[in-house]
């Protein structure tokens, strides 16, 4: 396992109720320069998440005290904190609903521990490697990378990263069609080929806060059968 300089002493949240799943990423986390936190319970994991302020947590959906679908709704009113769902649910609904919620990503148990640290280290990479406070110039509304806002005629609405990198990419070329692999590709450097319908629940979560007037096409156009496209 090669230690990633660039992430040392960051600490991962990892809100799990099986010990030795705990224990499989604290060790390959660690080993790649991670600090680790842990919690077995969701109300636990929620309050955990909530006062130290980790840089990426990883998320159970099966919890006790509290699933893990609601502890990402909580986190997602006041937190931009990117979420990886660890989920034993191999239905692709179950999948797709974690997402909605704003998870950025999942993983099916039983996983890989390199495949993990991948992912972690893939998504740590879209909300480290930009210039802090960077705000980028769409043209009907203003993108605020250090905060993951959207700042909008009607007011700011807060993003995940994940929301934040597909509204960047679309509203930088405004008109052109954008295909979910191609999205994919973009996002994360590699298309995760049945991956590609999550970037639908991202679309949807991203109309409700974006076309907040009820036109949800004012702004995210659908191309059926290719992707999608920014409008102003």
């Amino acid at each position: 396992m090669e230690m990633e300089g660039a992430f040392v002493g960051k600490t991962i949240l990892v809100i799990e109720d099986e010990q030795q799943i705990v224990e499989i990423c604290r060790d390959y986390l660690t080993a790649n320069g991670f600090e680790v936190a842990s919690a077995s319970d969701g109300i636990a994991g929620l309050k955990l998440a909530e006062s130290i302020h980790p840089v990426l947590v990883l998320l159970d959906l099966m919890l006790p005290g509290m699933d893990g679908i609601e502890i990402c709704r909580r986190l997602r009113l006041h937190s931009a904190v990117p979420i990886i769902i660890l989920t034993a649910r191999h239905r692709e609904a179950d999948k797709l609903e974690g997402l909605q919620t704003g998870a950025d990503d999942y993983i099916t148990k039983p996983f890989s521990p390199r495949e993990m640290v991948a992912r972690v280290q893939a998504v740590l990479r879209r909300t480290e490697n930009h210039p802090e406070s960077e705000t980028e110039k769409a043209t009907a509304i203003r993108l605020d990378r250090d905060h993951y806002r959207a700042l909008l005629p009607a007011g700011e609405v807060s993003l995940t990263p994940t929301e934040f990198d597909i509204l960047s990419i679309l509203s930088s070329q405004p008109g052109e069609v954008f295909s979910r692999g191609q999205l994919l590709n973009l996002i994360r450097g590699v298309s995760f080929g049945s991956y590609e319908r999550a970037i639908d629940s991202h679309i949807r979560n991203l109309r409700r806060k974006v076309d907040r007037d009820g036109d949800n096409k004012r702004h995210i156009i659908t191309v059926h059968g290719y992707g999608y496209k920014y409008v102003e």
